[in-house]
């Protein structure tokens, strides 16, 4: 070997040490002075998280005066993970298997959700209660971590859920109350900040609140607690006695037009809405319109008496129980011969009350009866009224001035039924329905409170009291509504058995009965209506719906202090009028 080629691998190998040595030294350097700044940043940013908090959601409470809590805010996590770190760590399978088993879940389902290869993020499960995501917290499982959430709590399950309504998974109100009120009971969002370990779990003593954002809200509403479980306690009993397709009533407090109660059978949990269907969320004491049959009645007696042109004695011929107008037959359910107006209304004459409608002539009665409130949303604060059906005069058939006012050839919801009993109740004044009192902040003050509200006066006073007396006798001796009476309290009311339109015409078997009315009936505080679609085998409404009218009215009346003796109750509002 030559020294030239001595020479070259001298200097070959003097600059491998050198590189070496340089290389070492510049790694000596970073572990002693850090890393340069921006490698800094990021790796701090791979160990911290950001995450927005949904702001706490107001409270909801029922109006009773006991401030019993309808719907709250509770303390939850979603339990997350990092797939990413878990397959890097081989320990999918046994942190599937635990997941699986703390939050009751399949564990195949749950493995399917940890497979993920170079994905980050994932939800195993949301809306853990606090006490179950600690206990999976406690496993210390690589890659598995918890983001702060609030779990919409309602401590009476299916009560009063039509009503309500419910906050869907993204925290916005889907239904009720919780949709109309949203913006008011959302809580103001804020921001949690804090650190993981290098397997992407959450160093929970770093936790930071880097913004708590605001509470949401409490809505009190008008519906009283009590009223409401005895509703649809017996809406339960009608529902199983009936085995009726379906059932709904409302309580309405006739001088304010607050509503008490209102509830629809079938109906769901609150707590489990995913597992409801579309039939069973239907609000149907406002969110359906039916044909109301004889309850109907009422308004057009009403009309007639307070234009004059009948008095309680006039006297009508009912034909023996058959009338034909215009070729068309009508028929009444008993052969009656000569009826005044106070006998037609307690016996439901379909022909006295055709005949002394076309006394009153088609743009009177269609005035009438809009200005009971039929044919329009009567503006309650809840999602989902309907408008009812009912066309104007130059569209009716030529035996609709014989129809509408026995209630057919007219579709109305259960809310405006009862709006025209609530408005003979109170001497002819028809109120704004309401389900919220009031709304206040945090801490205390109000921003919203709704007051009774005079929508406009139907009829005189002095027609009203008529009105309150002619139905009365509805519930005694010889009338449709024998069965709703309550022991110690006089009613008024009217029965509905309505058949329900079919393909060609009216079917034969299906019906819907209906019991709307007031008491005490000589100076009325509460007004109530039931329904119930298809019942069977008896389908009548004096058969049907007024027992469970007496039923609720029984135990709504002494609660109220309405029975003859009892003590005012505080719900015993003034009258209010323009």
């Amino acid at each position: 070997m030559n020294d030239r080629g001595m020479l070259f691998r001298f200097c070959v190998m003097g600059l491998m040490m050198l590189s070496a040595t340089t290389v070492l030294g510049v790694r000596l350097a970073l572990l002693h002075l850090g890393p340069p700044e921006g490698r800094l940043a990021q790796i701090e940013r791979m160990h911290r998280f950001q995450q927005d908090l949904l702001g706490r959601r107001g409270t909801i409470q029922d109006g009773s005066g006991a401030a019993s809590l309808l719907a709250l805010d509770m303390a939850a996590d979603h339990v997350c993970a990092d797939p990413h770190v878990i397959l890097q760590a081989d320990t999918l399978i046994p942190t599937a298997s635990r997941l699986a088993e703390l939050l009751d879940l399949d564990v195949d389902a749950v493995a399917v959700k940890l497979h993920q290869p170079g994905r980050r993020y994932t939800r195993v499960r949301m809306f853990v209660p606090r006490e179950l995501s600690r206990a999976v917290v406690d496993e210390q499982l690589t890659g598995v971590f918890m983001r702060p959430a609030h779990l919409r709590y309602y401590p009476h399950g299916q009560l009063a859920c039509h009503v309500l309504g419910f906050v869907n998974h993204e925290g916005v109100g889907s239904a009720g109350v919780e949709q109309r009120y949203d913006r008011y009971l959302r809580g103001r969002p804020g921001v949690i900040q804090g650190r993981v370990d290098a397997l992407r779990r959450e160093i929970y003593t770093e936790r930071i609140v880097a913004d708590p954002g605001e509470p949401g809200h409490t809505i009190e509403l008008t519906i009283d607690q009590h009223v409401q479980l005895v509703v649809e306690r017996e809406l339960d009993a009608l529902m199983e006695s009936s085995q009726a397709k379906a059932v709904w009533a409302i309580v309405q407090h006739v001088r304010t037009g607050e509503i008490l109660a209102m509830a629809s059978r079938p109906a769901y949990d609150l707590n489990a809405f995913t597992q409801s269907s579309d039939d069973d969320r239907l609000n149907r004491a406002i969110g359906v319109n039916f044909e109301p049959g004889s309850t109907l009645k009422a308004a057009a007696f009403a009309a007639a008496l307070n234009e004059g042109i009948v008095t309680p004695e006039t006297v009508f011929d009912c034909e023996r129980g058959s009338w034909f107008y215009k070729g068309r037959a009508l028929r009444d359910v008993s052969a009656q011969g000569y009826l005044t107006v106070a006998d037609g209304i307690q016996k439901s004459s379909n022909i006295l009350t055709a005949k002394m409608s076309l006394m009153l002539g088609n743009e009177r009665l269609y005035a009438y009866l809009r200005a009971f409130g039929l044919g329009a949303p009567l503006g309650i604060d809840l999602p989902g009224e309907e408008a009812g059906i009912f066309h104007s005069p130059d569209r009716w058939y030529g035996i609709s001035p014989t129809r509408i006012p026995i209630g057919q050839g007219i579709a109305t919801t259960a809310l405006q039924v009862l709006s025209i009993y609530s408005t003979i109740a109170n001497d002819g004044y028809r109120m704004r329905p309401y389900v919220v009192r009031r709304i206040r902040t945090a801490d205390g003050e109000i921003l919203v409170e709704n007051q009774p509200s005079v929508v406009a006066r139907v009829i005189r006073p002095d027609t009203a009291a008529t009105m309150r007396a002619l139905l009365q006798r509805v519930t005694e001796t010889g009338g449709t509504g024998l069965r709703a009476r309550i022991e110690g309290v006089e009613v008024a009311g009217k029965t509905g058995t309505a058949q329900k339109p079919a393909l060609g015409g009216y079917s034969s078997t299906d019906y819907i009965a209906s019991f709307a009315g007031f008491f005490p009936a000589d100076d009325p505080v509460v007004s109530i209506i039931i329904v119930a679609d298809e019942p069977r085998p008896v389908t009548g409404g004096g058969r049907v719906a007024a027992p469970a009218f007496a039923a609720m009215g029984q135990e709504i009346s002494r609660y109220m202090g309405l029975h003859h003796g009892d003590s005012a109750s505080q719900l015993h509002y003034a009258r209010v009028t323009p």
